[in-house]
């Protein structure tokens, strides 16, 4: 009983102790300061300040911190400067607004405040009401009567309530063996961070070469600003808890040399660091260079013509089909490239004869390692139209089918071009004959490459037997 009476008494203490002496830290504080921005709404915040602790138990606040903070990835350690021990850690977001005062007040008696007018000099005229409700609106007790939306030109509190704050806190009650000043470095995750990365593919007249340029947009939604910070984004599908995978992105290499954002490996992934420190304000947007590659990229550019036909059943309609404009590049150090890229958007432009540059393609890509290759999808070729026909249905058991096909193209330009057909075929499958040759270009894909003269039309034919 008397150990259980000792360690209340201690308890209410060290309550006492954190009560009476308290110690805040702003921004102006910060010895260094770092973000790392996920894709997933996300960013890492890991900060350093120099606070001066008194001896025994107080309680430290941090303020100037991320209004979306995740309270259960705070951790703080002291780096510097004598032992300190964390008894309590709490995030405090209850943020100051009149709405909160009036919510705080409620059932309490308030001083409503009218500015009058009387032989053309103002004055106050001062009103006691009792709050009773701030539910659509607010009703008030005003002499005996009961008063809704009351005109008053300000509202006078006594005081702010001990758990509003005008700013998000980090607070830790903690015990320090001594006086002095020490180095407290805090991390955590927030909400509200993200980026993405976009690039701009310039094709030259003969559409052989190109140059690419990248940009990354951060958008920093998450309630606080940073200033001067070491800016940091990671590549690759981290696990996320209770959640899917989340994607995030890395930077590339320009042929200049030196990179615009600088990478590094990281477990599985790849961290890339903007090489100058850089301020993130709250409710800003902000563009960093990814790269640019002036020009040389080699470009193949192809017709595709992709489509999913029925071969389980007959139909007798020709369908018309479009034939796709797709552009491909190797992300290789011949290229200029060679390093990963981060899945985007890709906006394709090409000048006119007046040497305008105009829009011909927009695609979203995927992350594209080292040597891989870009395709991107540009859009539907105008003067190339193509259609299908199905010539023969068999239904040789429940399980097998046999169809045959017919695919016309037709080449209005003035120049010879070839057409990759594809032909997602389903089941086990085999080309019984055909009037081009093929090869398997998936499980359940064969394809044809046609060649269309100027202004001609070429026939694709074959015969399929697919069991499904």
């Amino acid at each position: 009983m008397k150990a259980i009476v000792a360690a209340v008494a201690l308890a209410a203490g060290v309550a006492g102790s954190a009560r009476a002496q308290t110690v805040t830290s702003t921004a102006d504080e910060r010895t260094a300061l770092a973000v790392t921005v996920y894709n997933d709404g996300r960013g890492l915040v890991r900060e350093e300040r120099t606070v001066t602790l008194p001896a025994g138990v107080s309680e430290v606040r941090f303020v100037d911190v991320a209004e979306k903070v995740e309270p259960s990835s705070v951790r703080t350690a002291v780096t510097d400067g004598a032992a300190v021990r964390v008894l309590e850690q709490n995030y405090e977001y209850d943020l100051l607004s009149p709405q909160k005062m009036l919510d705080k007040f409620l059932g309490r008696s308030l001083t409503l405040v009218r500015t009058r007018t009387r032989d053309n000099a103002t004055y106050d005229e001062e009103v006691r009401a009792k709050l009773l409700s701030t539910t659509s609106g607010t009703v008030w007790e005003v002499d005996g009567n009961i008063v809704t939306n009351p005109s008053y030109d300000r509202l006078v509190f006594p005081n702010v309530p001990d758990n509003l704050v005008a700013r998000p806190t980090l607070a830790w009650l903690v015990e320090a063996t001594g006086v002095g000043a020490r180095r407290l470095e805090t991390a955590y995750l927030t909400q509200g961070m993200t980026w993405r990365a976009d690039y701009i593919l310039s094709l030259d007249a003969a559409e052989t070469k190109a140059g690419l340029a990248g940009w990354v947009t951060i958008d920093n939604q998450s309630g606080a600003a940073y200033d001067k910070a070491t800016l940091k984004l990671v590549a690759g599908d981290v696990q996320r808890a209770s959640s899917s995978a989340v994607p995030v992105y890395s930077a590339a290499k320009t042929r200049a040399g030196e990179p615009d954002l600088a990478a590094e490996a990281l477990f599985e992934y790849h961290l890339y660091a903007l090489p100058r420190p850089t301020t993130l304000k709250d409710r800003q947007t902000k563009q960093v260079r990814l790269l640019d590659v002036s020009g040389g990229i080699g470009i193949a550019k192809e017709y595709r013509l992709e489509a999913a036909s029925a071969y389980h059943e007959r139909w007798n309609a020709t369908q018309k089909e479009k034939v796709a404009v797709v552009l491909r590049l190797r992300n290789d150090a011949a290229s200029g490239l060679g390093s990963p890229l981060p899945g985007g958007v890709i906006r394709v432009y090409k000048r006119d004869s007046g040497g305008n540059a105009q829009l011909v393609g927009e695609d979203r890509v995927e992350h594209t390692p080292r040597d891989e290759e870009l395709v991107v999808t540009a859009g539907n070729a105008f003067d190339i139209s193509a259609e299908r026909t199905q010539t023969d249905f068999k239904k040789l058991s429940d399980t097998v089918m046999e169809s045959a096909y017919e695919i016309r193209v037709r080449n209005h330009k003035s120049e010879a071009v070839s057409v990759r057909v594809i032909e997602t075929l389903g089941g086990d499958w085999s080309i019984l004959e055909s009037s081009l040759p093929h090869k398997k270009a998936a499980a359940f894909a064969a394809e044809f490459v046609m060649p269309v003269a100027a202004r001609q039309e070429a026939v694709l034919t074959y015969r399929a037997r697919v069991s499904y």
